[in-house]
This record gives C-alpha cells, sequence and structure tokens, in this order.
C-alpha cells in the first residue's frame, strides 16, 4: 500500500508537469513535438556519442563500429592544438598561452595605479615578445616559419591580434566619422564603406595573392602578417559602426556637461562620453568579436591551417577515413566553448556596469 505522502508527492509532480508542458494547447503541442524530437534525434545521439563510443585505444581497429571513435581525436589532439610546429618546440606555445592566462588573471587582483601599466604591457610589449617567442630566430631559439602554426593555437592568435587591433582603430574611425572637420570625416566613411563591402573571405584572399605582386622585388611580408592585417582592418570598420552607435545613443547633455567643465576634446572624449558610449555597445561589442572569432576559419583559403583547417586535413589520413563527423563535432564544440566564454563575459560586464539610460 501507498503511503499518502508518496500519492501527494506525485500528484504534485504531475501537476507540475501539466502547468508547465500542457497548460494550453499550444503548449502542448509544442512539447509534444519537443518531446518526439528528443527521442528521435537526441537519444540516438547520445547512445552514439557515449553509451557506445570508443574513448581509449591505439588505432581504428579499437572503435566500435555502431559508436563514435574519439580514439581519432586522441591520436590526433597535438596536431588540432598545435598544428605543424615542432614538437620539441611545443614548449614556446604554451608558454605564450600560460603568460597571457595569467596576466590576465593578475590584472584582476592587482592594484588600480598598476592596472594601467599591465594593461598596456598586453597591448603592445606581449605581442612583440610572443611573436619573438613563437618566431624564434633569436636568443639562440630554433627559427620556426609561420608556415607551421596552425591548430587551435593559430586559431587563438588570429582571433587575439584581430580583437586587440580592431577595437583602437574602430574606435578611431567611430570618432572620425563624427568629425566636423570634412577631410577626417570623408576619409573615415570611405574606410568603413569600402572594408565593409567586401567579404573577408576576399580580402584575404587578395593579401596572399594579390598583395605580393605590388611589392618591389625582394621585399617579402610574411603571410600569416598579411591575412592579421587583413583581419584588423576588415574587422575595425564594423566596430567603428557598432562604436558610433553608442556614441549616437548619448544624450546631448553629456557632451555639452563636459564641455562646461573645460576638457578638450580628447580629454572630453576618453574621461566623459567614451567610458558611457563603450557600455552601452558591450553586446555589439563582443558580438563583433564573437564573430571575428569565428571568421578565423576562412584563413584555410590561403593555406594557413588554423583548428577547422586541420581536422579537414586530419580526416584525410588514410588510416582514419571515415570519421570526419568526430572531428567537426569536436571542433565545432572547441568554437562553442571559446564564443559560449565570450558571451558570458560580456554578460558580466553589463551586470557590472549598470546603464543609467
Amino acid at each position: 500500500m501507498r503511503s499518502p505522502i508518496s500519492i501527494f508527492t506525485q500528484r504534485q509532480i504531475f501537476q507540475s508537469i501539466k502547468e508547465k508542458l500542457f497548460k494550453t494547447p499550444w503548449h502542448s503541442f509544442i512539447s509534444l513535438i519537443l518531446i518526439y524530437l528528443i527521442f528521435k534525434f537526441f537519444i540516438p545521439f547520445f547512445n552514439w556519442a557515449i553509451i557506445d563510443a570508443s574513448f581509449i585505444g591505439e588505432s581504428r581497429s579499437s572503435c566500435h563500429p555502431d559508436g563514435a571513435c574519439w580514439v581519432f581525436i586522441a591520436k590526433k589532439i597535438n596536431q588540432f592544438i598545435y598544428g605543424f610546429y615542432p614538437e620539441k618546440e611545443i614548449w614556446r606555445l604554451n608558454l605564450v598561452f600560460i603568460g597571457f592566462f595569467l596576466s590576465l588573471v593578475f590584472l584582476k587582483f592587482v592594484k588600480k595605479s598598476l592596472q594601467k601599466s599591465i594593461t598596456f604591457f598586453l597591448l603592445l610589449g606581449f605581442p612583440i615578445l610572443s611573436f619573438i617567442l613563437l618566431r624564434g630566430g633569436f636568443f639562440g631559439l630554433t627559427s620556426v616559419d609561420t608556415s607551421s602554426w596552425g591548430g587551435l593555437s593559430l586559431t587563438l592568435i588570429i582571433a587575439a591580434v584581430g580583437i586587440v587591433g580592431s577595437l583602437p582603430l574602430g574606435i578611431l574611425l567611430a570618432l572620425g566619422r563624427r568629425s566636423t572637420l570634412p577631410v577626417i570625416k570623408t576619409l573615415c566613411i570611405l574606410f568603413i564603406e569600402f572594408w565593409r563591402g567586401v567579404p573577408l573571405i576576399t580580402v584575404l584572399f587578395m593579401s596572399s595573392v594579390m598583395l605580393p605582386l605590388f611589392l618591389p622585388e625582394g621585399i617579402n611580408i610574411d603571410k600569416l602578417l598579411r591575412a592579421l592585417i587583413g583581419v584588423v582592418l576588415f574587422s575595425s570598420a564594423y566596430m567603428a559602426e557598432v562604436i558610433r552607435g553608442g556614441l549616437q545613443g548619448l544624450s546631448k547633455g553629456q557632451y555639452e556637461a563636459s564641455e562646461a567643465l573645460g576638457l578638450n576634446y580628447w580629454k572630453k572624449m576618453r574621461l566623459v562620453i567614451l567610458p558611457q558610449a563603450l557600455r552601452l555597445v558591450i553586446p555589439g561589442i563582443v558580438n563583433t568579436f564573437i564573430g571575428l572569432f569565428k571568421d578565423t576559419t576562412l584563413v584555410l583559403v590561403i593555406g594557413l591551417f588554423d583548428l577547422l583547417g586541420m581536422v579537414q586535413a586530419a580526416t584525410t589520413d588514410p588510416e582514419w577515413l571515415g570519421y570526419s563527423t568526430e572531428g567537426y563535432l569536436f571542433a565545432g564544440f572547441g568554437f562553442w566553448i571559446f564564443c559560449f566564454a565570450m558571451s558570458r563575459f560580456s554578460h558580466k560586464l553589463e551586470t557590472n556596469h549598470v546603464n543609467p539610460y
């Protein structure tokens, strides 16, 4: 015989399910569709990816024919992360990324008087030191050509340079487009509209194939450097329009109040206008960063193998033919992790800086 307590609990559960899933005919219809999709697709996928999957092994013979072969990912993980970077020199890549993340953590806990110095170092000094360490050829370090860079590390390098470079350039372009000086305003408008009017894949192709044709004989700019410059210029145009929206969103009184304090143009922008304008468009800025991070996959067209490019290259290995699904799932999950982290960081910034308007 069931106890009255268990019967009461069951009634509560059924009542809660009825109110949340079958409250109205429309809710019932949507709930039934979702339940059908879960049983039709999610459960078979879960069985394939987890229950019947193979996680440990040395070759494809260790993989279960009815499940996912994550052994493929385990055997190729170094290639997916480091590309063709020499195995003996991987410690240089690890040192750069560990140093970068430790600097960000250190930046959060130091005094405000030191934060500006550390930020300045991260924006200017750290990229130079990182390039010297990764490229080598100095201080006894083995030279590693940028054509050997690849995988997730190359994706992070391109995204980091694009983000760090496009934000300040986008701010200057946004201010220039709102300038009262006709020449500066016209040049900024032309720059923004030009870069917004061409796809990034065209920019990368032109930087890799066409630009060397116009350089003097004997001068050769590194392919990765050309791609980085193209990514920064392309992204800065979109960033400029996002920031311009924030500048236009401020009330006219903010401009008048800063002028009444006797501040010159640059002090007015740095101390009053830009801090408020950037807070207004934090979601738009981070959205642009997320788009830039995903667009790094386009560097494959110029022969640079990012994470997705490395996955595609690995799936052509005769030993692992037929396991492209696992590779693409791994790449997609990797991109999702970083994009989701940026999204949560954006949410945290929004909640910490409440918009007064």
